[in-house]
């Protein structure tokens, strides 16, 4: 028995109207002011070049240890405070913790020559003491997202300073495993890539690489966002958070040349890390040093950062008390939901000594 279709029944029926009116409203949506952001009351506590530290008081404090906030030199990190109700740090100071956090700011060309190691030991380890001189706390949390993280276990594995607890959210440890297309890999391992001849042609690399890198690795997912804009445009909660996440992913930092420079040598070709080899300053920056209590995060839809590449820190630190933690989220939604702030709470509450 054979049935006829017709055209009609094949394809729904085209509404004009409603394909204009949602148009029309994307036009409006992409033209408007951008949304405002970093709503959490904060003061700045110190000032180096273009990095600056700013202290989040709790609302009401719970706990004597704060936490400090190590966030990627890639990205600006008000992806930490995004949003009423959806902020990481809105969302710690509800609960009682006194947070602090170290921007970095945008290197300008007479920042060239800032390495990773000018940056941990001349900004974070100073950024460290005054956030415990301006808390008076004995003892500090560090929490470290991306590349924030391995730069915040690269220094509590050579500092002096009081760290009772290291947590670390989607970071890269093991270098040896990438998210990226397998021939920037290769190519940069082979030195078929020559990062040095980059940088000294351009000095810092520019902000508009930064976002093309970024959108190289996240292709076609970082493209995919503006055809889901389109069929939800009506929904108003939604388009709030989307404008917010568009704003924050487009809105890249240029990235120091000579950092730049030892992070690929160092750790995405030599994975010196990984081995035990990394020197910072005059110091061997062994993950082994590590005793601080430790939480660990991974993301289980992450598109950027392997759970490959962040599991090996499990095994290389000493800390007696370690917490390995997967989570249903993304690499960037851990941070745009406010998630991070539950998953921290739930770990950090019983570790930094409540009032």
């Amino acid at each position: 028995m054979s049935v006829e279709l017709s055209f009609k029944d094949l394809v729904s029926e085209f509404d004009y109207e409603k394909e204009m009116n949602r148009w029309k409203h994307v036009y409006q949506l992409l033209n408007e002011p951008e949304p405002k952001i970093g709503h959490t009351p904060r003061t700045e506590v110190w000032r180096k070049n273009k990095s600056v530290l700013w202290h989040y008081p709790a609302k009401q404090t719970k706990y004597r240890i704060p936490l400090f906030f190590v966030y990627s030199l890639f990205n600006k990190p008000y992806i930490l405070d995004i949003a009423p109700k959806a902020s990481v740090i809105e969302g710690l100071t509800n609960r009682g913790y006194d947070v602090y956090l170290l921007d970095w700011g945008t290197p300008g060309h007479e920042d060239k020559k800032i390495g990773l190691d000018t940056y941990i030991q001349k900004y974070l380890k100073t950024a460290v003491k005054r956030a415990l001189r301006h808390s008076d706390a004995e003892e500090i949390t560090l929490v470290g997202y991306c590349l924030g993280g391995t730069i915040a276990s690269v220094y509590a594995s050579i500092a002096e300073e009081p760290i009772k607890n290291l947590i670390v959210a989607t970071v890269p440890i093991d270098f040896s495993s990438f998210a990226g297309p397998e021939k920037w890999a290769e190519g940069l391992k082979n030195g078929d890539f020559n990062v040095n001849r980059l940088v000294d042609v351009y000095g810092n690399i520019p902000a508009s690489y930064v976002e093309a890198m970024f959108r190289a690795v996240s292709a076609p997912i970082y493209f995919s966002h503006y055809t889901t804009l389109l069929n939800r445009a009506h929904d108003q909660r939604y388009v709030d958070k989307w404008r917010r996440m568009n704003k924050w992913s487009t809105d890249q930092v240029s990235f120091a040349g000579e950092a730049f420079r030892q992070l690929s040598n160092d750790f995405f070709k030599e994975n010196k890390l990984v081995k035990g080899e990394l020197i910072v300053g005059d110091k061997n920056a062994n993950l082994k040093n590590i005793k601080a209590n430790m939480l660990v995060v991974s993301s289980s839809n992450d598109n950027l950062v392997l759970e490959s590449q962040s599991l090996p820190i499990m095994d290389l630190v000493s800390s007696e008390d370690k917490t390995y933690k997967l989570v249903d989220a993304g690499h960037v939604s851990l941070a745009l939901t406010g998630l991070l702030a539950v998953v921290v709470d739930e770990w950090a509450s019983t570790r930094s000594n409540p009032l």
